[in-house]
């Protein structure tokens, strides 16, 4: 029987989406394989991780292309792109926490070209006059990249539906996290 690789690669997100520590072990068992078929097609964790990181950029670059940053006011390619990357939300809260993915200079030349085009719209939007110009591109950009990883982990945890998590994210990210006094 073939091993579909991109089903042991979605069965080892969702596992380790919910258990960040599970084992080689666990991850085998959750795809419904063995542990040396497993090890056949990753030789460890790391390796594992480095193919999760794979999907997890293809899937961050498919949900940029198909979130039309280019298009319209940039506020509303801000909330496009909130929706078409909330499928990949808990790979990316994964991923998020796996450090050695982010430093050095073997990061993945995949997640410079996200955080370009990303930051490239949140500039495009600071040239507009639609977001404040006192926090840079680079610096809305993690903060999305960071409330997109909450968001998924609050969801996961059951504290918030599901249905809210893209409210919640373009809510906060947009309208900023302090209240401001009306006139």
């Amino acid at each position: 029987m073939a091993v579909d690789r991109d089903h042991v690669l979605r069965s080892a997100a969702a596992l380790l989406t919910r258990k960040s520590t599970a084992t080689m072990d666990e991850v085998a068992k959750a795809a419904g394989i063995s542990r040396a078929t497993l090890h056949r097609h990753f030789a460890g964790r790391d390796a594992l991780v480095r193919a999760l990181e794979a999907l997890g950029i293809a899937e961050c670059e498919a949900a940029v292309d198909a979130a039309r940053l280019d298009e319209g006011p940039a506020s509303d390619a801000v909330r496009r792109l909130v929706r078409e990357i909330e499928s990949a939300a808990g790979l990316l809260a994964f991923l998020y926490t796996e450090n050695q993915l982010f430093e050095g200079e073997a990061q993945n030349e995949g997640w410079s070209r996200i955080d370009g085009r990303i930051a490239a719209l949140f500039r495009r939007g600071q040239d507009s006059g639609e977001f404040r110009i006192d926090l840079t591109p680079a610096w809305l950009t993690e903060a999305l990249f960071g409330l997109l990883a909450s968001g998924a982990w609050v969801v996961q945890s059951g504290k918030v539906a599901p249905k809210d998590f893209h409210h919640m994210i373009v809510e906060l990210l947009l309208g900023g996290a302090l209240r401001r006094e009306e006139s």
